[in-house]
C-alpha cells in the first residue's frame, strides 16, 4: 500500500503557497474547505454574470440575497464587483539590492479574477466573497420589492 506523499492529504494535493495574496492576508485562504471547487464555481459565475442580459434575475437564480443579515446587522446588496488582473512580467531581486523586471512569454502570463458582493450595512460598505454570501440567509421580501 502506497503512503501519502509530502504534497498529499487524503489523496488530494495540498496547496501550501498563497500566490497573489497581499502581504497582510494573515490566514486568508484562496479556497473554501467546504467546497474545494468553489474557485471554479466563482469563475463560471463571473463568466455568466458578465454576459447576462438581466443581471438582477441572474442574481436571483444564483441565490444571491439582495437583503440579508450578518451578526445582527441588516445588509443590502449594492454592487457586484469583478476585477481582472494579468501578471505580464516577473521581478527578480538582485544580490546587493535592486531588482530586474522581465516581460513574460504569453504561456507564462497568469490571469486571475476577484469577485466581491458589496453590501450596505448601516453607514458602511462590506465586500463579501461568494463563499461568504452563500452562507447568509436570504431576507429579500417576496416579489423583490426590497426597495419599497
Amino acid at each position: 500500500m502506497a503512503e501519502l506523499g509530502h504534497n498529499s492529504a487524503a489523496g488530494r494535493p495540498t496547496q501550501w503557497q498563497t500566490p497573489h495574496l497581499p502581504h497582510d492576508h494573515e490566514g486568508e485562504t484562496t479556497t473554501d474547505p467546504r467546497e474545494p471547487d468553489l474557485d471554479l464555481v466563482e469563475s463560471a459565475f463571473v463568466e455568466a454574470f458578465g454576459s447576462a442580459t438581466d443581471p438582477t434575475s441572474f442574481l436571483r437564480l444564483s441565490k444571491i440575497p439582495f437583503v440579508t443579515e450578518r451578526g445582527g446587522t441588516k445588509l443590502e446588496l449594492l454592487r457586484v464587483q469583478v476585477e481582472s488582473t494579468a501578471d505580464v512580467a516577473s521581478v527578480t531581486p538582485w544580490m546587493g539590492g535592486g531588482h530586474r523586471v522581465a516581460p513574460l512569454p504569453a504561456a507564462l502570463v497568469s490571469r486571475r479574477g476577484r469577485l466581491r458582493f458589496v453590501y450596505l450595512a448601516s453607514d458602511q460598505r462590506l465586500e463579501l466573497s461568494l463563499a461568504d454570501v452563500r452562507d447568509l440567509p436570504d431576507l429579500t421580501p417576496p416579489g423583490g420589492g426590497w426597495m419599497d
